[in-house]
C-alpha cells in the first residue's frame, strides 16, 4: 500500500478516535455527576460540564497524537491484537496522565475519578472499535472491496522479491495475477495481461530493467487508464531513506540518511527556542551569581568561547563558563599522554588546568547553560550530538562518524544520559549519536530531555 493510502487511512482513523477521545470525556464526568451515583457513592457534587469544555480543545487534537506516537496507526487492521492493545494501552495512560497534569496547571478543580473513568472508557470504545473494524474487514464484501489487482513487471529476480514482500500483513488486499518481464517480452504482452486479469495497477521494478522499455510500459499503463509505480531502487544504499519530491515541477528521488523536514521537526525549533528562552529567564539569577564567582576565585575572562562544528559541519562560536586556567589550550600539548579517549577527541578525568570552581561547575552541568544562547541564535538544539572544537572534527579518521554533523548539535544527548564518563571509546560515542539521529522524533527528544534532569540535579556530569 502506498503511503498516502495508509496516510488516508490513518487520518480516517484519527478523526473518528478524537471524536471517541471527546465522547468519553463527557460520559466519565456524566457518570460522576449521575444523582443515583452520587448518592449511592455518597460523593460530593461536581461542577457542571459546561466548564470543563475547554478539555475538549485538549483532547480532540491530542489523543489521536498520543496514539500516533506509540505507533497505533502504523500497523496493519488485521495485525496481531496484542500490537493493538500494547499501544492503545500506553497512548490512553499517557493521554490520561496529561489530561490530570494540565488540569493541575490550570488549577480547576475535577473529582479525581472522572480522569480515571475517562481512561478506562476511551480504552474500551476504541478497543471495541477495533474489534468491529477487524470483524467488518473479513467479510467477504469487504475483502472483496478492498482487493487490488496486480502485474509484476522485471526480471525473474524482482518480481520474486516483490511477491516476498506483498505476503506481509500491511500489504493485505493485494493480490498478484501475473508477471512480465519486459527485458525478453515484448510491450503488447503487457497491454494484453491488463485486458485479461482487469488490473488496478502495474508494480514495475527498475533495477534491472531497460529504461526504454519502462518508458514504454508506463505510456502502455498510461493510455490504458491504469495506475503505474515504478519501484526506482536502482542503487543499493545502506543507510539512506528514498522519498520522491518535486523540483521546479520535474520528480526527484531524495537520498536521506538524516531525519527529513516535518511537521516533527518543526515541532522541535518550536521546542528549543520556548524552553531555551524560559530556562534562560528563569536561571538568570543562578548565572549571574556563577558569572560573580569565576571573576572573583580566577583571573580571566567569565565565558570561554571556541569555535564547535554545527550542523553539516559549519563552524560556530560556543559558549561556556570558563572552567579552565586562562592558559589552558596551550597546556594541552602537555597533557596528550594523560588522554582517556580513542579517536580524535581529548579528555582527561582530573585535568589539572580545572579551577577549584570549574569542578563543581562541571559536575553540575553549570558551565553549559550559557549555550542556550547559542539554542537561541538556531546554532544548537536543545537535544543533539555534542559539538566537537573544529580541529577535533578534521582528525575524523572515519568518514561515517561525520554523519553525527547531519543534525543540529545539542545540550544533552544520548550520551549525556549513558553515563559519558564511562565512554572511553569515541566509536561509542558516534554509536549513541548515529542511534539518535536515526530513531530521531520529538517523544526521543522529550525522553532524553526528561532522563538529563537527575543527570544534572545528582552531579554524574562531567568530572
Amino acid at each position: 500500500m502506498l503511503r498516502r493510502h495508509r496516510q488516508i487511512k490513518a487520518q480516517i482513523q484519527q478523526c473518528i478516535d478524537a471524536c471517541v477521545f471527546a465522547f468519553s470525556f463527557w460520559f466519565a464526568w456524566k457518570l460522576r455527576a449521575d444523582p443515583d451515583i452520587m448518592a449511592f457513592f455518597k460523593l460530593d457534587p461536581i461542577n457542571s460540564f459546561e466548564s470543563y469544555t475547554y478539555v475538549f480543545l485538549i483532547l480532540i487534537p491530542t489523543g489521536p497524537l498520543v496514539l500516533e506516537a506509540q505507533g497505533f496507526y502504523d500497523r496493519s487492521a488485521l495485525s496481531p491484537r496484542r500490537m493493538a492493545f500494547r499501544a492503545l494501552l500506553k497512548g490512553c495512560l499517557f493521554t490520561t496522565l496529561g489530561l490530570i497534569l494540565t488540569l493541575f496547571f490550570v488549577r480547576r478543580e475535577l473529582a479525581r475519578s472522572v480522569p480515571l473513568l475517562f481512561g478506562i472508557i476511551v480504552f474500551c470504545l476504541v478497543l471495541a472499535k477495533e474489534e468491529l473494524m477487524r470483524l467488518g474487514l473479513r467479510t467477504k464484501f469487504a475483502r472483496s472491496q478492498m482487493q487490488r489487482r496486480f502485474v509484476l513487471v522485471g526480471t525473474p529476480e524482482d518480481t520474486a522479491a516483490m511477491r516476498e514482500r506483498l505476503k506481509s500483513g500491511r500489504h493485505e488486499g493485494m493480490v498478484v495475477l501475473a508477471e512480465h518481464n519486459l527485458n525478453e517480452s515484448p510491450i503488447s504482452d503487457l497491454a494484453h495481461l491488463l485486458h485479461e486479469h482487469s488490473v488496478n495497477g502495474v508494480i514495475i521494478n527498475a533495477r534491472h530493467n531497460y529504461f526504454e522499455q519502462i518508458e514504454s510500459a508506463i505510456r502502455t499503463c498510461e493510455l490504458e487508464g491504469v495506475e503505474a509505480w515504478l519501484v526506482a531502487d536502482f542503487f543499493k544504499t545502506q543507510l539512506s531513506r528514498t522519498s520522491l519530491d518535486d523540483f521546479q515541477g520535474r520528480p526527484v528521488l531524495v537520498f536521506r540518511s538524516a531525519p527529513e523536514d516535518s511537521w516533527q521537526s518543526v515541532g522541535k525549533q518550536l521546542l528549543d527556542l520556548s524552553l531555551a528562552g524560559s530556562m534562560a529567564i528563569a536561571i538568570s539569577p543562578v548565572l549571574l551569581v556563577v558569572a560573580l564567582l569565576i571573576k572573583v576565585t580566577s583571573p580571566g575572562p567569565i565565558l570561554f568561547r571556541q569555535q564547535r562544528c554545527g550542523l553539516n559541519g559549519r563552524p560556530f562560536t560556543i559558549y561556556k563558563f570558563r572552567t579552565m586556567v586562562t592558559d589552558a589550550e596551550q597546556r594541552k600539548a602537555e597533557l596528550a599522554a594523560m588522554n582517556e579517549m580513542t579517536g580524535p577527541v581529548f579528555k582527561v578525568t582530573n585535568d589539572p588546568r580545572i579551577t577549584p570552581i570549574g569542578h563543581f561547575l562541571r559536575k553540575y552541568s553549570l558551565d553549559e547553560f550559557p549555550q542556550l544562547f547559542n539554542v537561541l541564535r538556531g546554532e544548537m538544539s536543545m537535544v543533539g550530538p555534542r559539538p566537537l572544537p573544529v580541529d577535533e572534527v578534521k582528525r575524523f579518521d572515519d568518514l561515517a562518524h561525520r554523519r553525527r554533523l547531519s543534525v543540529k548539535p545539542g545540550l544533552t544527548c544520548l550520551w549525556q544520559i549513558s553515563g559519558r564518563n564511562n565512554v572511553k571509546d569515541f566509536r561509542d560515542w558516534v554509536r549513541l549519536d548515529l542511534e539518535y539521529i536515526d530513531n530521531w522524533s520529538l517523544w526521543l527528544d522529550l525522553k532524553i530531555l526528561w532522563l538529563t534532569i537527575p543527570v544534572v540535579a545528582l552531579g554524574t556530569g562531567a568530572k
